[in-house]
């Protein structure tokens, strides 16, 4: 068991320290990532209690079943509680005054709560380094990458006041929607049974669950550098703040 523990919290600190070594303008305080960690790991009670009602409402079908546990209990859930709890730690935090500040503490937040749900997944079944494995290749990930579209456009709401509502807005639905398609890909193809016809689709739900994922990780790179470069030009101008100013005399 300890074995497969350390297995399910391993990915989570990597992706962390990855994320952390990107903040390469303004490193973050460690203590406040910890306390948005925290935030993150007590995000998965009240995404469980919204779970648990929306759960009663299931269709009984494989494919709207399976739809509607991805993008409504799992993805709106979910990605609501962890949206919520952002803005409440660190909306107002002074600290909060880039535009990659928002891609790191969605990502921390994010994970804590993948990390308490991965321990729960693998101390609940039997093969649990078999389950450790495949959810540290795919559902810690996955969670970073939905971390980092919300945190990409909380950024943009914070730095652009214009926009605010609109930008909150797409906090939720763009990582919702991720979410929601990531997990119905899954859940369909594991509800359509055994027959010829529910493995032919089931097959070619994987080859989409697969090219998904892939570009998941591009978008979420692109959003990673485009928010790096945006805080280096933050920096430059706090640094120069007459650049591109001209004098009338």
């Amino acid at each position: 068991m300890n074995i497969a523990l350390i297995s399910a919290v391993l990915p989570v600190l990597l992706l962390l320290w990855f994320i952390y070594r990107k903040d390469k303008q303004n490193p973050e305080p460690v203590g406040r990532l910890l306390l948005t960690f925290f935030v993150g790991c007590l995000s998965v009670v009240p995404a469980i209690v919204m779970e648990m009602v929306m759960g009663a409402f299931n269709p009984g079908t494989p494919v709207l079943g399976g739809l509607y546990n991805g993008f409504a209990v799992a993805g709106f859930s979910e990605e609501l509680c962890k949206l919520l709890l952002l803005l409440l730690v660190i909306w107002r935090s002074p600290h909060f005054d880039e535009y990659f500040d928002g891609i790191v503490y969605a990502v921390f937040l994010s994970l804590g709560f993948a990390c308490v749900e991965n321990v729960m997944y693998v101390t609940s079944g039997d093969d649990m380094m078999q389950v450790a494995l495949m959810r540290g290749l795919l559902a810690v990930p996955a969670h970073f990458l939905f971390a980092v579209t919300m945190g990409y456009y909380v950024s943009l709401a914070k730095f652009d006041p214009a926009g605010r509502r609109r930008h909150l807005a797409c906090a939720l639905l763009f990582p919702m929607l991720l979410h929601g398609t990531y997990d119905a890909l899954l859940m369909v193809s594991d509800g359509l049974g055994d027959s010829g016809l529910g493995m032919l689709v089931s097959g070619v739900l994987m080859i989409v669950f697969i090219v998904f994922d892939v570009t998941m990780w591009r978008w979420g790179l692109r959003r990673i550098k485009r928010m790096q470069e945006r805080s280096q030009e933050q920096d430059c101008d706090r640094q120069n703040p007459f650049e591109g100013f001209t004098w009338k005399v």
